[in-house]
C-alpha cells in the first residue's frame, strides 16, 4: 500500500539543500530530546509512541462500547471544544459521505456541540434531535470548560427529562481524566460509562486516544486501520535521515522558510472532505507554535472555491505566505464530463474527461501559478481516502508540530496564552474567586 509522501520541488529558491543539511544538525539534538523526554513540555509527549503502545483490551472497549452506540440510538451527540472534537470530526468528515447526516443509510446520525455559545446553534440540534433516540459522548479533561460544560449542564437536563435520571445515566458517556476534575466526580457519583484522557496527553495531540477513538469507531469507522496506519508512520517519522522521514523534512523546510520571512502558511485542499483536516491542523500548530512573539501563522483555502478570493492574496499580495498543499491522489467516484452538441459553454474540449482529471489539473496549476508568484509550496499526497492513510497523516502532522516547535524554542505543548480570555470572560460573567 502506497504511503502519503511530501513532495517539495516548488521550495527551489527557497530552501536550498545546504540549508536543510544544517538545520539537520539541530533535528538530531531535538530528536534525542524527544526520544529521552528531556524537551521542554516532557510531560504531555505520551502521544509520540502511542500508536503502536494503545491497549488491546482499551481498543476492544471501545469497540463494543461504538457497536452499543449505533444500536441504541438514532443520534449521537459529541460535547467538546478544540482537541475534544476536531480530530473526530476531522476524521469522520474525511471518511464518510459528504451528507452523511441526509442517508437513510448513514446510523446513528453524528452531530456536535459544546465547541461554541451559540443558543442558535444548540436549539437548532434540539430541533435535530427531538423524538429521537440520543447518546451524548462529553469530552473533558476538567469538566469545567466553560462552552462544553455549559452546553452539556443544558443537554443533561434535556436527556434527564425525556429518559428520567436514571434512563439517562446509560445514554451519556464522559471522556475524562482518570481520577480527578468536575467531569470525573460527577461520572462517579451519576454511575456514567467512562474513558480515559490520558495525563501524558494535550487536548491537541489526543486524537488517537478514547477522545477521538470513541467517537470514531461509533460513527463505522475502522480505528485499527486508524491507528495501524498511525503506528507505521510512528515508526517512518522515527527516523533521523530527511530525505526517509517525511515530517522532519516537513519541519526543516519550514522552519527555513520562517527564517526568511514566511511567517504565514497556508494549507490548501482540494477536496471538500479535507476541510475539517485543515480546522484540526490550524489547532495543532497554532497552539503549539504561537507563543513568545513567535510562531507561523496557520491559515487554510479550499480549493478551487477559494481561488476566487484568497487566491488574489496568495498570488499577489505581501510575500510573507508559503504553501502546503493537500491532495487526494484517487477519488472514490468516477465522474466524466459530458458532451453536448451545441457546445454553448465551449467545454467540449473536456468532453470524456474525468473531473478528478480536471481537479488535479487546476492544483498542478495553482502549485504553478503560486510558485511563480514567489509563493513557495509543498505538497503532501495521500493515496486515498482511508483510515489508514489518515491514521498516517495525523501523525505525520503531530510529529512535525512537535519538532517545529522546539526547533522554534517554544514549548510545544503548553498553551498559556489560551487562559487569557478565560480570565477576562470569568470576570465580565461574575464568577465567584476561589
Amino acid at each position: 500500500m502506497k504511503d502519503i509522501k511530501i513532495i517539495s520541488k516548488n521550495c527551489k529558491g527557497f530552501a536550498a539543500d545546504k540549508e536543510l543539511k544544517a538545520v539537520s544538525k539541530a533535528i538530531k539534538l531535538v530528536h534525542k530530546e524527544l526520544k529521552d523526554k528531556s524537551c521542554p513540555g516532557n510531560d504531555y509527549i505520551g502521544w509520540v509512541n502511542l500508536p503502536s503502545s494503545i491497549p488491546n483490551n482499551l481498543i476492544e472497549d471501545l469497540e463494543s462500547t461504538a457497536k452499543k452506540i449505533r444500536k441504541n440510538c438514532d443520534v449521537f451527540v459529541i460535547l467538546g471544544i478544540g482537541g475534544s472534537y476536531l480530530g473526530a470530526k476531522a476524521c469522520i468528515e474525511f471518511l464518510k459521505p459528504s451528507f452523511a447526516n441526509e442517508l437513510k443509510s448513514e446510523s446513528p446520525k453524528v452531530y456536535f456541540a459544546g465547541h461554541n455559545l451559540s443558543s442558535d446553534y444548540l436549539q437548532d440540534l434540539f430541533n435535530v434531535i427531538k423524538k429521537k433516540k440520543v447518546i451524548i459522548n462529553v469530552i473533558s479533561k476538567s469538566g469545567t470548560t466553560t462552552e462544553t460544560a455549559v452546553v452539556f449542564r443544558i443537554l443533561k437536563q434535556y436527556m434527564e427529562k425525556i429518559y428520567g435520571k436514571n434512563g439517562a445515566k446509560d445514554r451519556i458517556i464522559a471522556t475524562t481524566d482518570a481520577s480527578a476534575g468536575a467531569l470525573r466526580k460527577l461520572a462517579q457519583t451519576e454511575g456514567y460509562k467512562t474513558f480515559i484522557i490520558p495525563d501524558d496527553v494535550g487536548g491537541r495531540f489526543s486524537v488517537l486516544t478514547p477522545v477521538g477513538l470513541l467517537p470514531i469507531a461509533a460513527a463505522g469507522i475502522n480505528i485499527r486501520e486508524l491507528l495501524k496506519g498511525a503506528s507505521d508512520f510512528e515508526k517512518k517519522c522515527d527516523l533521523l535521515s530527511l530525505d526517509k522521514n517525511p515530517a522532519y523534512k516537513y519541519a526543516g523546510i519550514r522552519h527555513i522558510l520562517n527564517k526568511k520571512g514566511k511567517v504565514i502558511e497556508v494549507l490548501s485542499s482540494f477536496h471538500p472532505s479535507l476541510r475539517y483536516i485543515g480546522e484540526w491542523w490550524k489547532q495543532l500548530f497554532g497552539e503549539s507554535e504561537g507563543k513568545d512573539g513567535k510562531g507561523i501563522f496557520p491559515a487554510a483555502c479550499e480549493f478551487t472555491t477559494d481561488l476566487h478570493s484568497m487566491g488574489q492574496m496568495i498570488q499577489d499580495g505581501e510575500r510573507n505566505i508559503f504553501e502546503t498543499f493537500l491532495i487526494i491522489e484517487k477519488s472514490q467516484s468516477t465522474i466524466k464530463v459530458p458532451r453536448f452538441k451545441d457546445n454553448i459553454d465551449g467545454l467540449n474540449y473536456l468532453a470524456g474527461k474525468d473531473l478528478d482529471y480536471v481537479n488535479l489539473k487546476a492544483y498542478e496549476a495553482t502549485a504553478s501559478a503560486h510558485y511563480d508568484g514567489k509563493v513557495p509550496n509543498l505538497s503532501i499526497l495521500i493515496p486515498k481516502r482511508t483510515a489508514f492513510h489518515l491514521g498516517q497523516l495525523f501523525y505525520f502532522f503531530e510529529k512535525t508540530t512537535a519538532m517545529s516547535g522546539l526547533l522554534l524554542g517554544v514549548n510545544p505543548f503548553n498553551q498559556p496564552g489560551v487562559e487569557a480570555y478565560k480570565k477576562k470572560m470569568f470576570k465580565l460573567l461574575g464568577k465567584p474567586v476561589t
